[in-house]
């Protein structure tokens, strides 16, 4: 047996001095190096017990070293759980009882949070910081730079990712190694990566975007990546002379287009400008051909799925569509009721087939089957349509998924906070346009009887459980929720109603 994964995205660089990392202070990382640091890092965790097949739980800055934790995974053939770092303890307790996480992974500033929740979970913390301090990095430096790789089959787990929708807990995507390396491959010659590109990295690495698109796809073709631990616009600009693509979220193209220093003469170099995660405005699509002759890419993807469909490197990449299926993927339109293909250009729910998707969710069979059908095809809960090109169009979603700056919010989470609160009856949390984040979060509520409600208290309180992309930015007190005549409680009538809250003046 072999590796496919790392054989295939990491194994073809080893003994390469060529340069895979730039950091902002001028340091570069050869992809041997990159390879010898993960190797370490997969000498502790079968040091600390962690076998094939075992999860870890990472919750660490952006760094190298975090990359590296990664690849070790990968190499170890460790089912890799990356953990935004702006969960709170509360938050991440659960997805380390779920996972049943053998390891959870932490900067040294959260360990005294943390330690509870490991312990709780009968997992091993460890401590890892961006500057190389921590008990798993200090471990690392005694461990030998050669490791042997695990023998595992595509049809073998590589990562959880977590996700939800509007009810229940969060769900454990379960992703194959057949799953990521099936997208980066399709990706790598759909978006003609090369050894000859450099890729600006701002993204988040806990989450599909930053990880397994951009720096699978990066590793497939050997190409260098700047690498910066968040979006920082004067670095953006002081380095895009020199890079040839960047990936990122809708605000970082609008925080672009406001510095008057982004212009055509300074991305004559780029070739490739990718937006995803969130819905690209056309406005802005049309702002940044005008400003730089280039047209954006849009793409459509998910946790569940990694990317199913883009606009055409060659072609018409189309404002307010998400493109064609990938090669070897399958999108159909359905009937939400009955399943039913609908006709072209009617809109229904998406529906995709292919390598890219994910195996089921971790001890949730009757979640799985829900989604996941019997032919293979995955229901996505996303609303689309199929216009008369074959471009896709996603026109909604069936959840009242929250999608702030890149990032998922399911509504129930808060709601339930919110509920909990004194003097509250019952609340509706929606997602209401935002110039730079897509969407962000409003909170309606309804008092009990009489009670008077203190705003800026029920905030602090519950801010202290959720990570602060997930803060509401408005709460806003109703008499009472708009409700159908089944009881239930309309929310695209509120999404309606306050649609303007965020719209410039």
């Amino acid at each position: 047996m072999a590796n496919p994964l790392y054989d295939t995205l990491f194994g073809q660089h080893k003994g390469k001095t060529t340069p895979f990392l730039e950091l902002a202070d001028g340091t570069i990382i050869s992809h041997n190096a990159f390879l010898e640091l993960a190797a370490q890092y997969a000498h502790v965790f079968a040091q600390l017990g962690v076998r094939p097949g075992d999860r870890v739980a990472v919750q660490v800055a952006k760094s190298p070293q975090a990359l590296a934790v990664y690849a070790a995974c990968v190499q170890a053939g460790i089912v890799f759980l990356p953990l935004n770092t702006a969960y709170t303890a509360d938050e991440v307790s659960y997805f380390v009882e779920n996972s049943g996480a053998r390891v959870v992974l932490c900067d040294e500033r959260r360990s005294e949070a943390l330690a509870p929740v490991a312990k709780a979970a009968g997992a091993v913390l460890e401590t890892m910081n961006t500057d190389g301090r921590g008990s798993f990095a200090t471990q690392a430096k005694l461990m030998s730079p050669e490791f042997k790789t695990a023998d595992r089959s595509e049809d073998d787990l590589a990562a959880f990712l977590y996700t939800s929708g509007t009810t229940g807990r969060s769900k454990g995507a379960m992703l194959t190694q057949g799953n990521l390396l099936s997208n980066s491959k399709t990706l790598a010659n759909e978006w003609a990566f090369t050894s000859d590109d450099v890729l600006l990295h701002a993204l988040p690495i806990f989450h599909t975007h930053g990880l397994f698109v951009a720096t699978n796809i990066s590793l497939l073709a050997g190409s260098k990546i700047f690498f910066m631990p968040k979006f920082d616009l004067d670095v953006i600009i002081d380095r895009m002379p020199t890079a040839t693509t960047m990936m990122g979220v809708p605000t970082f193209y609008t925080r672009l287009l406001e510095d008057a220093r982004f212009t055509k003469k300074l991305a004559q170099d780029m070739r490739l400008f990718v937006s995803g995660s969130a819905p690209l405005l056309a406005e802005t699509h049309v702002q940044f051909e005008e400003r730089t002759g280039h047209r954006i890419l849009e793409r459509y993807g998910m946790t569940e799925t990694n990317m199913n469909t883009s606009n055409p490197y060659n072609g018409e990449r189309r404002a307010g569509t998400v493109g064609f299926p990938l090669p070897g993927i399958e999108i159909k339109i359905t009937d939400s009721n009955t399943g039913a293909t609908l006709p072209q250009g009617e809109i229904g729910e998406i529906e995709v087939r292919g390598p890219n998707i994910f195996k089921g969710y971790w001890q949730m069979p009757e979640k799985t089957a829900e989604e996941l059908r019997e032919d293979g095809f995955f229901i996505t809960g996303d609303l689309g349509q199929i216009d008369e090109d074959g471009y896709l169009h996603i026109v909604g979603r069936n959840k009242d998924l929250i999608i702030s700056g890149g990032y998922n919010i399911y509504p129930k989470e808060i709601e339930l906070l919110l509920d909990a609160e004194k003097g509250v009856l019952e609340s509706a949390v929606i997602g209401v346009p935002h110039p730079d984040f897509g969407e962000t979060v409003v909170g309606v509520l309804v008092a009990e009887g009489e009670a008077e409600l203190d705003l800026d208290a029920i905030k602090k309180n519950i801010g202290t459980s959720l990570a602060r992309f997930k803060h509401p930015q408005k709460l806003i007190v109703l008499p009472e929720l708009p409700r159908n005549t089944m009881g239930k409680v309309q929310k695209k009538a509120l999404r309606e109603d306050y649609k303007d809250l965020f719209a410039p003046a």
